[in-house]
């Protein structure tokens, strides 16, 4: 137990905090801001190096799990949720992410890192320069192969960076799916629900009998840290939720940006140089 003195349990659930509350604040999900922080604390947590970046990873999927299945229920009660498609993004989401997490799982800390880092500054141009005109919304039904496709696009992303994947789900499916934006980000919660948990599952499995692992780990997943931070992060993001109507959306998503190129900026030079 020497892992989690008092004070490392009290920056964990800080620093749950601060993720929730940025992601409520942002609309973001709170992977892209949960992995850093991992990869800042737990080596103070005593997580061994080798190990350090897949259990930030897949202990931030096993938080994103209870946030985005609270989510998926308050846009099924708005009608915001088609379950029939669900089912068919579920069956890509599936493969894809404990395909993701598998392949994450056999590369080194330090490539992970700086893929990550990259992933970080390609979010933030994109937050900066993207601004896409919608295609008219779909008639008909999508076809089942596409949205099995675009389920497994989003779950490879999702369990690879160990982040919901919203970010790549919601324009897949406004774009190639052409569903109307706000049963896309239904469906996307729906979806960053069971890739989250496949995606988990997958580093569970490749790091289950690990050396060195602090208590609590179920392969590269940390029960403890995950039931630390998932209740704070969810109770935070609903204040982000209310506190972002004071503020101009453009503007914090700018500066949100810019925090993100840095970030990655910083995990590249530490991965890699």
């Amino acid at each position: 137990m020497e892992h989690f003195s008092p004070f490392i349990l009290v920056m964990f659930t800080l620093l749950g905090s601060l993720a929730g509350f940025l992601a409520g604040l942002l609309g973001i999900g709170g992977g892209i801001i949960l992995v850093p922080l991992f990869l800042w604390c737990f080596p103070a947590a005593g997580f061994p190096s080798a190990h350090l970046v897949h259990a930030a990873f897949g202990t931030s999927l096993a938080i994103i799990i209870p946030t985005a299945l609270s989510s998926t229920l308050g846009h099924c009660k708005r009608g915001n949720v088609e379950w029939h498609q669900v089912f068919y993004l579920a069956i890509g989401g599936a493969v894809g992410a404990f395909s993701g997490g598998t392949l994450a799982a056999f590369l080194p800390g330090d490539w992970l890192k700086g893929l990550f880092g990259l992933m970080q500054i390609t979010v933030a141009l994109k937050l900066f320069l993207f601004h896409p005109r919608l295609p008219p919304e779909r008639i008909t039904p999508a076809a089942r192969p596409t949205l099995i496709a675009v389920g497994l696009g989003g779950g490879v992303f999702s369990a690879f960076f160990g982040v919901g994947g919203g970010v790549v789900a919601v324009p897949l499916m406004v774009i190639l799916l052409q569903l109307p934006i706000h049963l896309a980000v239904g469906n996307s919660s729906a979806l960053i629900a069971i890739s989250s948990f496949f995606g988990a599952l997958s580093y569970v499995i490749h790091g289950w009998g690990s050396p060195l692992l602090p208590p609590f780990s179920l392969g590269y997943v940390n029960l403890l840290v995950a039931a630390l931070v998932a209740p704070v992060t969810m109770v935070s993001a609903r204040v982000g939720v209310k506190v972002a109507g004071s503020f101009t959306h453009d503007r914090l998503v700018r500066v949100f940006a810019l925090l993100l190129v840095l970030v990655g900026l910083r995990m590249l030079v530490v991965a890699f140089f």
